[in-house]
């Protein structure tokens, strides 16, 4: 006899291992709360029935079309519907889905396309004119659907049906494909490509399946929350809410556009409980003009991440009455794997001080296996003080397959066992880590290192000063200087000098910018300032 008597004629069999997927969730929330409301957009309202075959109707659709097990079917559309839709139905095809940023150039999408395979494409009508490019790049052209959505502008029709007419095809009671195991793809989502070609990151289903439920954790959600679709679809399958809400019974309030004022509307009039976003939607809703914030009298949470959110908008926002969690991920990690777990005791502290405390990216999530500051080559863990710097690793369920087609970049990042996300921080004795900047972000000075978002913490401080980022500018003398890009408060007016002595009173000297530069701060669709192209505008200052 050999192994143990665990081992011993107890296997896996379909009664007791069943691959974990998140159309599960769909399945559940539709047979236990079907006359529940699944899915507001404008004029739209859906149960959960009716998005559970709406969902099985997209699915047969496409499998009518020849597309099953491993085939992609990508989607460019912003938060409606149909997007919604597609998160559920195309995985239930067998497909995989994936999902373009609105805001890319037809290049890249052309690239996309090709190097994703995709066999069809839904398309919102109002991005006929770069999607129309992109095709006419491609030697092979994928099946073209129009999403045509009410609530959109409308534009050119460039496929040979429309949505709706698609999902009509489709059978109401089509069986979803089930994935084989649970490493297979259910996702793939590319990155940004601030240089060269973007790298596809594919998911797989248990990372869905368990970050969706980790979301759920860490925000302490209770059933049938009534979420605002401000975070990006696209943006890491919309850090896989799009399953969390789901498998809560929850509500989806789509949102077209980011804008103050039908956010402020969509909290007031449909009791929205739960919004994500990066800290330009928060800065957003602080200095909305007076006629376009309402009041509200329910609970409303705010989920953050991006780059790390300044102290002062944190602070505003909890006077306004919603409570920010902060958490910290990337694209590799299923979007966020990192929150700051709040501690009951800190709630006594002065508002300041809390805010502070919310400013970091805190500990791993639940379903995040991981977590560390370490040196970037040896892998050493750094000194929890606080104070010495390191790069930021992950290991686990919630970490991806890896880079579609390119071996190479998936080597690099898992050189050690461990997912390299390039990000600088610290851990401070109560194990919480701090980022500090990107790599490639850094400001060595005259040797010392400067972390830009320390001083853009500064910044964000100044009453005059809405949006501030900082890069490096080369200087003969000192090799790199702060450059800081300023953002004012409308109808307020400061100069450069103003700026820096202000930062020169609240920091380290040699931290301060040399240099400041006011203006509009470019941005992606999903509220990252670029800071590829400041530093290019600093290069040339």
């Amino acid at each position: 006899m050999t192994g143990h008597p665990f081992e011993t004629d107890l296997d896996k069999n379909p009664a007791n291992y069943t691959p974990l997927t998140p159309v599960s969730f769909l399945t559940r929330t539709a047979a236990v709360f079907p006359t529940r409301p699944s899915v507001i957009h404008g004029s739209e309202r859906y149960t959960w029935a009716e998005t559970r075959d709406r969902c099985h109707r997209l699915a047969s659709a496409l499998a009518k079309r020849g597309i099953g097990r491993g085939d992609t079917v990508t989607v460019m559309a912003p938060n409606i519907t149909a997007a919604f839709e597609a998160t559920f139905g195309v995985p239930m095809a067998g497909a995989v889905l994936n999902a373009l940023n609105v805001r890319l150039d037809a290049a890249t999408i052309a690239f996309i396309l090709e190097h994703a395979e995709t066999k069809i494409l839904l398309t919102d009508t109002e991005f006929a004119p770069v999607i129309e490019e992109a095709l006419a790049r491609l030697d092979k052209r994928p099946i073209v659907i129009d999403i045509q959505d009410r609530q959109g502008p409308g534009g050119k029709h460039l496929g040979e049906m429309d949505y709706e007419s698609f999902l009509a095809t489709g059978d109401p009671g089509f069986e979803a494909v089930p994935p084989e195991t649970e490493w297979d793809a259910i996702t793939l989502n590319y990155t940004s490509g601030t240089t060269g070609n973007p790298k596809g990151v594919v998911y797989h289903y248990r990372g869905a399946y368990l970050n969706a439920l980790g979301n759920a954790m860490v925000w302490a959600m209770k059933h049938h929350p009534i979420y605002l679709w401000t975070l990006p679809m696209f943006h890491c399958n919309g850090w896989c809410f799009p399953w969390t809400i789901t498998a809560l019974g929850g509500t989806h309030v789509c949102l077209r556009r980011v804008e103050a004022g039908p956010i402020y509307d969509a909290i007031a009039d449909q009791g929205v409980t739960h919004l994500c976003g990066a800290p330009i939607v928060m800065n957003m809703l602080l200095n909305a003009p007076n006629e376009q914030k309402r009041d509200w009298s329910h609970q409303v949470r705010m989920m953050t991440a991006a780059s790390a959110p300044p102290a002062t908008v944190i602070a505003g926002m909890e006077a306004m009455g919603i409570a920010v969690t902060h958490v910290y991920g990337l694209t590799e990690v299923y979007g966020p794997a990192v929150v700051c777990e709040w501690h009951q005791e800190w709630s006594a502290l002065p508002s300041g001080d809390q805010a502070n405390l919310k400013a970091r990216q805190g500990v791993r999530y639940p379903v995040l296996e991981g977590l560390m500051v370490a040196d970037p080559e040896t892998l050493a863990p750094v000194p929890d003080d606080g104070e010495t710097i390191g790069e930021v690793f992950m290991r686990g369920h919630v970490v991806m397959k890896g880079y579609l087609k390119n071996e190479t970049a998936t080597d690099a990042a898992f050189a050690g066992g461990w997912f390299h996300t390039g990000d600088l921080g610290v851990m401070h004795p109560s194990g919480y880590i701090e980022l500090k900047d990107r790599s490639k972000d850094i400001i060595i000075s005259g040797g010392e290192n400067i972390s830009t978002i320390e001083i853009e913490g500064v910044l964000y401080r100044h009453p005059s000063v809405l949006e501030a980022a900082v890069v490096a500018r080369p200087d003969e003398k000192w090799g790199e200087t702060p450059c800081a890009f300023v953002t004012l408060k409308l109808g307020l007016d400061v100069d450069e000098d103003e700026i820096i002595n202000f930062c020169r009173d609240n920091m380290a000297h040699y931290k301060s910018p040399k240099t400041v530069v006011f203006g509009d701060l470019p941005k992606t669709s999903t509220g990252k300032i670029q800071k590829f192209v400041l530093r290019d505008r600093a290069r040339a200052l």
